[in-house]
């Protein structure tokens, strides 16, 4: 699993809850489907802070170099995450 896309993944997360959800599956099944999802829910966190790593932004200086800045998600004047 450790190469699967996060879409994939994220995919079959959705596919696990909706299972959960919807109630209908015998014990030991939902056990097996949760621990599945666990797994998946794992990966997905991975690929995301991978991502938020590589998110440190390059921005580029007028004199042509680069600095580094640490990826800060939009927040409106109250600071409140958009």
């Amino acid at each position: 699993m450790a190469a699967e896309k996060f879409e994939t993944s994220l995919k079959k997360l959705e596919e696990i809850v909706r299972k959960l959800e919807n109630g209908t599956l015998p014990l030991e099944e939902s056990i097996k489907a949760f621990e599945e999802g666990v797994r998946h829910a794992s990966l997905c966190a991975a690929k995301l802070d991978e991502a938020e790593r590589k998110v440190e932004l390059l921005i580029k200086q007028r004199n042509g170099s680069f600095r580094r800045e640490p990826f800060a998600p939009d927040t409106d004047e109250t600071g409140t995450e958009r």
